[in-house]
């Protein structure tokens, strides 16, 4: 029977000063002026319109992301903090994270971020060498990424990602472990490495860079790695690395099948309805312009997962992490009984893809390195 997760509020801020070319995400070049006084009253209405799906819950966390959010003022992003706690109310130590671009803030900005609530920065670095940023359409420089992370940390900040990218056209492998290596000297707690990837729908797509080969693809992997676990990085999601007990909350609720309203153009929420025994899947609309002309019925999509399809969007979810996830959490969130996976889970054993116990569903390593053959079982 299905229970209620934890619940996480996810606010999409769509604006950037100018999209990047391997972007894919749901973001638009600013005009001279962002409207941010319509858009914040824009997204409390759609927290309001959004409160049947609390169900008496406290939000877990708080993720504002992008686009580039630390373009809106500290008063916006607080008036935002202010309504979710008003409106719905926060766990004790809720985790409140924000996407910050480093060509988009300075001291003052930070220091006001961090008055309004804000307890958790996403820093997009990317690179910090200036030759990839200017490949990649960053509209910051390492200089500016290094005065960020400064800045950052002097005014209060002791918890905050970087991302970071690899696989970079022209890309070396001394080059890839020189970012992680400074990324770790300025004090980040959490790191995001991920390689690059060419998505439909981008500049990069229409015109491709020429990126690193296999071989080299390769080097970079294993050298990352052995570079963050040597530094106490562990990693955590597929492509996230934490030291101890600086796992982002937010992450870890996503994957491990809880709960989230997504607020904002584009959001995407995800919800369990202990009434009706269903999870649903929520779109916003999309495109600002019609997300302003939409205020408090912005709602674009709402599916319900049909439940044969429950067990692999658990497990799309759950198996992303290192450590898997809870069997516990199997039947209060997806509404399945262990025995309806059993044959399948079994079948991964014998195959060596997959760790059976009573706390965890886990792949092994070499499941985690075929992750997608191990989730067709589930489909």
């Amino acid at each position: 029977m299905l229970q209620l997760p934890p619940l996480s509020l996810y606010v999409h801020i769509p604006w950037c000063v100018r999209k990047c070319p391997y972007c894919d995400f749901n973001s638009h070049q600013a005009a001279e002026e962002i409207p941010e006084r319509a858009y914040v009253a824009a997204l409390i209405a759609d927290i309001k319109a959004d409160l049947h799906w609390v169900q008496g819950r406290k939000l877990h966390t708080i993720f504002f992301g992008g686009g580039t959010p630390s373009l809106f003022s500290a008063a916006g992003i607080s008036e935002i903090i202010n309504a979710a706690e008003q409106l719905i109310g926060f766990e004790p130590n809720i985790e409140i994270t924000l996407e910050a671009n480093p060509g988009t803030v300075e001291e003052q900005r930070f220091h006001d971020f961090y008055q309004a609530g804000v307890n958790r920065l996403s820093i997009g670095v990317q690179s910090f060498a200036d030759r990839h940023l200017e490949r990649l359409g960053r509209i910051h420089s390492g200089a500016q990424a290094l005065s960020a992370i400064d800045t950052a940390r002097s005014v209060g900040f002791d918890n905050f990602n970087i991302d970071l990218m690899h696989g970079l056209p022209d890309q070396g492998q001394i080059e890839a472990e020189a970012d992680i290596q400074m990324a770790m000297d300025q004090g980040a707690q959490h790191i995001s490495w991920y390689q690059l990837t060419i998505e439909p729908n981008t500049e990069f797509y229409s015109r491709p860079p020429l990126l690193p080969n296999d071989d080299r693809l390769a080097d970079i992997q294993h050298a990352g790695m052995c570079l963050l676990q040597e530094n106490g990085f562990a990693q955590y999601e597929v492509s996230a690395f934490a030291l101890a007990h600086k796992e982002s909350l937010h992450n870890l609720n996503y994957w491990q099948f809880g709960d989230y309203l997504g607020i904002g153009a584009g959001a995407h929420g995800k919800i369990t309805l202990v009434s009706d025994q269903s999870v649903i899947r929520t779109t916003k609309t999309r495109q600002p312009d019609n997300y302003l002309a939409r205020v408090g019925s912005a709602l674009a999509q709402n599916n319900a997962i049909a439940n044969d399809e429950m067990a692999l969007e658990f497990m799309m979810n759950g198996l992303r992490l290192k450590q898997g996830v809870p069997a516990e959490y199997l039947s209060p969130r997806t509404g399945l009984a262990p025995s309806s996976i059993e044959k399948q889970l079994r079948s991964l054993q014998s195959q060596g893809l997959l760790v059976m116990d009573s706390a965890h569903y886990r792949t092994t390593p070499l499941g985690y390195q075929f992750l997608n053959t191990v989730l067709q079982s589930f489909s």
